[in-house]
């Protein structure tokens, strides 16, 4: 028998550490155009968002040099006296974007549910393309749709709600009596839940194209897990659907925030435009941001188009702050983070 080798005692107590071993796959020409697009995409969506805010931003120098911080705290709209600000012009269309919101999120996130875990493959695709046709619809049409069609039904359901709910502030009405048959609809038609209505409408696809990309991506391990264990549909949803999902729910919650903080035709033709902000919803009467800026941009002079654009720089700021945040509340949650 051989004898058996033996190492040396220093070998034994100080073993060589193994070196790692570089792994590198070969970049094909392929690979080298596709990185380059994709870098060049990026920085030209980057481009593009800074040369805005730097246009809006030199174009609304005269106007921001003229009204200071005034600008922010006045709710007049009078250029030529130099009286103008978006006081009132910032609160009502937030209140008309967390009207959109408020009434989008439930529907979105029921149809995107009700796409990925409960309709039958056959018909899964038919949904989708239907909810994502919703995205095609031109604003135009949303809005004429209310204007012509959903105003006369809203006379009726604020009249409800101000009747039942009018101790709440945001559903009360000034100078209204809701249980006075004979009392004028005017008072409840152009109003900012209008606005949020018919803009919940835009949202709703952009909503449920971001939670049921989200919810397709659930384990299916633990999906059937759940069964296994023998939860039902509603508690497989809530355990491992819901929670899986929270990423896209956030998300998508926020980008239609964004899209309804910007939306401009549907709005301009509903609203009927006031510069002394309320807070109740169902009262005649609302404004925004971009529609302001498309009533007045035909008739405005130069100074009043550096008004105009000092306004959109606000807005433009506001919608990227809303991104920003989704962005972060994303990469904090489950399905963010493992999409990194």
């Amino acid at each position: 028998m051989a004898a058996a080798t033996s190492l040396p005692l220093e070998e034994l107590r100080d073993p060589v550490p193994p070196t790692p071993r570089t792994i590198a796959a070969p970049s094909g020409l392929g690979d080298r155009i596709f990185r380059v697009g994709a870098a060049s995409s990026g920085v030209l969506v980057m481009a593009v968002m800074a040369a805005v805010g730097l246009f809006l931003a030199i174009e609304g120098t005269d106007a921001l040099r003229v009204s200071g911080f005034s600008f922010l705290t006045t709710s007049e709209w009078q250029p030529d006296r130099g009286e103008f600000g978006i006081a009132a012009l910032i609160p009502f269309t937030v209140m008309i974007a967390l009207v959109a919101v408020t009434i989008a999120v439930p529907v979105s996130l029921g149809a995107s549910l009700f796409i990925t875990e409960v309709v039958s493959p056959r018909l899964r695709s038919s949904l989708v393309a239907l909810v994502d046709l919703m995205a095609a619809v031109p604003s135009v049409v949303y809005g004429l749709w209310g204007l012509f069609l959903l105003q006369g039904q809203n006379v009726h359901l604020a009249r409800f709600l101000t009747t039942w709910f009018g101790w709440i502030p945001i559903f009360a009405v000034d100078g209204d009596d809701p249980t006075n048959p004979l009392g004028s609809a005017s008072s409840y038609t152009s109003s900012t839940f209008l606005a949020g209505v018919v803009v919940s409408m835009m949202v709703i696809p952009l909503q449920a194209s971001v939670m049921r990309e989200v919810f397709s991506q659930v384990p299916p391990g633990e999906r059937e897990g759940a069964y296994a264990l023998g939860s039902t549909r509603w508690g497989m949803i809530r355990v491992v659907a819901l929670p899986f999902g929270r990423g896209g729910i956030i998300g998508g919650t926020m980008l239609g925030l964004g899209r309804a903080l910007g939306e401009t035709i549907a709005v301009y033709l509903i609203i009927s435009p006031r510069f002394d902000f309320t807070p109740h919803v169902l009262e005649a009467g609302s404004n925004s941001v971009s529609a302001h800026i498309a009533l007045r941009a035909n008739e405005a002079s130069d100074f009043a188009l550096s008004t105009l654009m000092a306004a959109g720089l606000a807005l433009f700021t506001m919608t990227l702050v809303v991104n920003f945040a989704a962005s972060a509340m994303v990469a904090r949650s489950r399905s963010g983070a493992a999409s990194e």
